[in-house]
């Protein structure tokens, strides 16, 4: 706690002292900034009904969030700072694990630092941020993200194109992460092969989080087109030093009902390749996987369905050879449930439905979603002996007195997460409501 209490104490001292100081036009940067945060409340409750006697209950309830501060450009330069906290403020004896950090317990980071630089249609950030890209993600599911140390540059010279490289040298896994002990799991769901329960709330080497042995970071390249119209591509090359090279891809075309102009649809489809290189230290890596989505909107409604396959394992091969490695928190894919990731292990072919409905029309602006989602096993995908599924809502309440103020409840029913050989079975009922106030 003392250690949380001094970098608060820091950060805030320096913007201070910085504003004393500064000379006149380096004060004004200061002077003319702006502060702004969020406060999250999460409460979690996780219920298990598997057939494997697994009657574990546990919850939890944080409060906490962010607080940002970002100078005003100066000749094009600017600098920014984020603190990020968790806190208890109840949990069972069975303490869910994905609000806290270490031995589940509250702390805060100086999750953003960094330096920001724009000259005409190029703009360079450096240090501690926040990343959100399609493998290598900020996965803010619970109540802090992951975050990152990184070097990007990002150019719109070129008509409707965006082009971004990016070097990335570590990793601060959120909160989210200690749902995963490590292993097969955990590096397909977004994670640490290795048990990263201890991982959070440290910057760490990229190799050193994913793997356990430190490399060079990972080397990202990647280009956004939107020339065509009603068409959008984008290619994403990920060179992970001495463990894999991981391509993304994506297109989404959409068009007008030709009977009904106000029916708006969308066709998408993506596709990740992996494969090893340098050391190897991931070993084998020789992963595909396609997914396709069609959307379809109608005034406040909306639904989709989403298709995808992952390439499949032979009998000698490891369970990570023909399987999607994402230890960075990138979690793009279309089938992907609010708990179950299963569409990266190999082999497994996976189905999602979605309908979405905005109430705004009658008075509250209130968002509802129901899903399923459903994950066909193949042999030797290295976790489940059996066929998964998961159910679940997701409401969305913003009430009209507290401007800022998002209010979400949400729901997720797992059935035989995991099959055992024995035949027991892993699932459970679970519930969320998160507050989110933005200033």
């Amino acid at each position: 706690m003392k250690k949380n209490i001094a970098i608060s104490v820091i950060t805030i001292g320096l913007l201070s002292s910085v504003n004393v100081n500064a000379a006149e036009d380096l004060s004004s940067m200061f002077s003319e900034g702006k502060t702004s945060g969020q406060i999250r409340t999460f409460s979690i409750d996780r219920e298990y009904n598997g057939s494997g006697g697994n009657t574990t209950h546990r919850n939890g309830t944080a409060l906490g969030g962010k607080l940002k501060f970002e100078t005003a450009a100066y000749e094009g330069l600017s600098f920014g700072t984020a603190l990020y906290t968790t806190n208890e403020v109840g949990a069972s004896p069975e303490k869910d694990p994905t609000l806290f950090g270490v031995n589940s317990e509250g702390y805060s980071i100086l999750g953003e630092a960094y330096l920001q630089y724009k000259r005409g249609n190029t703009t360079f950030k450096g240090g501690r941020q926040k990343l959100d890209t399609p493998l290598a993600g900020s996965d803010d599911a619970r109540m802090l993200p992951n975050l990152f140390e990184a070097y990007v540059l990002i150019n719109t010279d070129v008509p409707d194109t965006t082009l971004i490289a990016a070097h990335v040298t570590k990793f601060a896994q959120g909160t989210f992460g200690r749902a995963y002990g490590g292993g097969l799991l955990a590096v397909t769901a977004g994670y640490s092969v290795t048990d990263d329960k201890n991982q959070v709330g440290d910057f760490v080497n990229m190799g050193t989080y994913a793997l356990g042995t430190a490399t060079n970071g990972v080397s990202v390249v990647s280009a956004t087109y939107a020339g065509i119209e009603n068409l959008k591509v984008q290619l994403w090359d990920y060179y992970a030093h001495d463990i894999l090279n991981a391509v993304y891809g994506q297109a989404d075309f959409s068009w007008k009902c030709l009977l009904n102009d106000s029916v708006k649809n969308t066709l998408s489809a993506q596709v990740i390749n992996e494969n090893e290189v340098g050391d190897k230290i991931a070993g084998k890596v020789s992963g595909m996987y396609v997914g396709a989505k069609l959307a379809t909107k109608i005034e406040n409604f909306s639904a989709y369905v989403a298709y995808s396959q992952t390439s499949a394992n032979s009998s000698t091969d490891a369970a990570t050879a023909n399987a999607i490695i994402t230890p960075w928190g990138g979690m793009p894919a279309f089938t992907q449930g609010m708990v179950t990731r299963h569409m990266f292990l190999a082999g497994t072919t996976a189905s999602k439905v979605a309908a979405s409905y905005n109430w705004k029309a009658f008075g509250p602006d209130l968002s509802t979603t129901l899903y399923y989602a459903n994950y066909t096993m193949a042999d030797y995908n290295g976790y489940t002996n059996g066929d998964a599924s998961e159910s679940g809502f997701d409401f969305i309440y913003k009430p009209a007195i507290v401007k800022n103020l998002n209010l979400r409840l949400r729901g997720n029913f797992a059935d035989s997460f995991n099959v055992a050989t024995t035949g027991a079975t892993t699932g459970w009922n679970e519930y969320r409501f998160i507050a989110n106030y933005n200033f």
